[in-house]
């Protein structure tokens, strides 16, 4: 029994890895039709209204169960802020960057947060394991690849600096979310700092941007594939999943999202060449070796 447990975990989080992967594709189409800020601020109120329903169909089962545990409302506040905020930040960066970057490339790049976060350990007095320095040499060696063409001189265009930027970003929100969701409903501080984002980029679409109802309605299908699907939907199989499984593996089969993100960019028409996919082999091959167990 525990078995298939496990088992069936370790399919959701496939499908999760999955859903994030080609999500990339959905928000490349998506810039492709509306400004960054205002995409990324309407799909987050999506994802927000996705996870409505989670959260009340849940505190119902806890309540009628006998296990319901009211949340801090002040902790919970404060990390939807916090976790909002960053949040927002990183995702505008990703999104801004897939306006010229490759889906495959903007998602091995944005992979690198699985190396920056140990590495950020060093100015909180933690020890970094010598498989992290390798790690890091390796994905320094896939960066080269992705990123400097044959004959030109070691340099980052605009949309890689982004990515790089973004992977900085999404470290410190991974940071955030190990801080809050020991404390407080995972799913709830997700639902809030959805919502925290969208507000943020409310302000933006307002005062800046206008978009017209015609050309939200055009990007209606991105839209509600990175909002619901990838925000709502991937989060909640994530949070259920991890329940019964180990988390060295359920770390290791979400780094797939990368993976999926390179073979949904080709399915789609985009044609990486061999230094890209030479990359993208050193890179998956840093991902992995960071997230493997202590003792191997």
């Amino acid at each position: 029994m525990i078995k298939s447990k496990t088992m069936r975990s370790n399919l959701l989080l496939v499908i999760t890895a999955f859903i994030w992967g080609t999500a990339f594709i959905a928000q490349k189409a998506g810039v492709d039709l509306l400004d960054p800020c205002t995409y990324n601020g309407i799909r987050s109120y999506l994802g927000f209204a996705a996870l409505v329903p989670v959260i009340l169909v849940m505190d119902a089962k806890s309540k009628k169960n006998n296990t319901y545990k009211p949340d801090d409302k002040k902790l919970l506040i404060c990390g939807g802020i916090v976790c909002g905020i960053i949040m927002f930040i990183a995702s505008t960066l990703q999104t801004a960057a897939l306006v010229d970057a490759d889906a495959g490339k903007a998602g091995f790049m944005t992979a690198l947060y699985i190396i920056i976060v140990p590495l950020l350990g060093v100015f909180i007095g933690k020890r970094i394991k010598s498989i992290i320095w390798i790690s890091v040499a390796i994905a320094t060696a896939g960066l080269y690849f992705l990123c400097v063409k044959k004959g030109t001189s070691f340099s980052f265009n605009k949309s890689e600096l982004l990515l790089l930027a973004c992977a900085v970003m999404f470290s410190f929100h991974i940071l955030a979310i190990d801080y809050f969701s020991p404390k407080v409903n995972g799913v709830k501080l997700s639902a809030l700092q959805f919502f925290v984002v969208g507000c943020i980029s409310l302000v933006y679409i307002l005062i800046v941007d206008k978009p017209s109802v015609s050309d939200i309605i055009r990007c209606g299908i991105p839209l509600a594939y990175a909002g619901v699907m990838s925000s709502g939907v991937a989060y909640t199989l994530q949070i259920v999943a991890q329940k019964d499984t180990d988390p060295a593996v359920a770390s290791l089969i979400m780094s797939l999202e990368s993976f999926f993100a390179l073979l949904a960019g080709i399915a789609f028409g985009e044609k990486p060449g061999v230094r890209e996919l030479i990359g993208c082999m050193f890179m998956m091959t840093a991902i992995v070796l960071v997230q493997l167990p202590e003792k191997v």
